[in-house]
């Protein structure tokens, strides 16, 4: 996974540090997407760089990005 170190202006709610981690997961999020691997749901994430807590914030993807995991996988 690709991160991005990126300066907050609001501190972490946790420990109050300003440095994140800023990077991207896809996740599956029904039954049959598990049992296909589809991955259908995109998120970007914060993570402290101190204390480790993580925010998860939700993208929308295209319908093209689902098609393509489906045959690359």
């Amino acid at each position: 996974m690709k991160t991005k170190k990126v300066r907050a202006k609001q501190p972490c709610p946790k420990c109050g540090c300003k440095d994140f981690e800023m990077g991207e997961v896809f996740m599956a999020g029904s039954v049959a997407t598990k049992l296909f691997n589809i991955q259908n749901r995109k998120f970007t994430t914060f993570t402290c760089v101190s204390c480790k807590y993580t925010e998860f914030f939700q993208v929308p993807m295209s319908k093209a990005l689902n098609v393509l995991d489906l045959f690359v996988g």
